[in-house]
């Protein structure tokens, strides 16, 4: 029998955070690869880092296990990619993570916050609403999908 208090450990684990750079990666393409069926390229996660994008990592330890990346002008922001390992989802790392973007846009004077989820993506999507966000949009076939293109869902809330 596992004891309680290691439950509770293994359930709320500490987490670090940091700012993601170009040495990251790696790291983060193997996160993004067992995360995403249709994962953003090493390419598109550098082109964020050169724009000078928000790009926050997640770490266990020294280990990548999630990151966001949102970009911050004129008084909003977007969120980009809010990522957690498969391994590490149901453990409130993802909820964490969004808090933490959303204070550094509030910390750049923003006050507006909005993102694209797949219409399929129920545990992002209460998440989200659980967090304060509202539908305000719909981009027909944005994603691409094993049959064809699906919808994004486009949250917004004021922060």
């Amino acid at each position: 029998m596992i004891p309680v208090s290691a439950v509770v450990q293994e359930r709320v684990p500490e987490f670090g955070f940091r700012p993601m750079g170009e040495a990251d990666l790696s790291a983060v393409m193997a996160v993004e690869t067992l995360a995403y069926p249709f994962p953003w390229t090493e390419g598109v996660f550098r082109d964020c880092l050169r724009a000078g994008y928000r790009c926050l990592l997640a770490l266990r330890q020294t280990e990548v296990i999630g990151y966001g990346v949102m970009s911050i002008a004129a008084g909003e922001c977007h969120i980009l990619n809010l990522c957690v390992h498969p391994d590490w989802q149901g453990r409130r790392l993802g909820r964490t993570l969004l808090l933490r973007l959303l204070a550094l846009a509030r910390g750049q004077h923003a006050d507006t916050v909005f993102l694209e989820v797949r219409a399929s993506n129920r545990p992002a999507r209460r998440l989200y609403a659980s967090e304060g966000f509202c539908e305000v949009g719909l981009r027909s076939g944005y994603y691409p999908a094993a049959k064809g293109r699906e919808d994004a869902v486009i949250l917004g809330r004021a922060i």
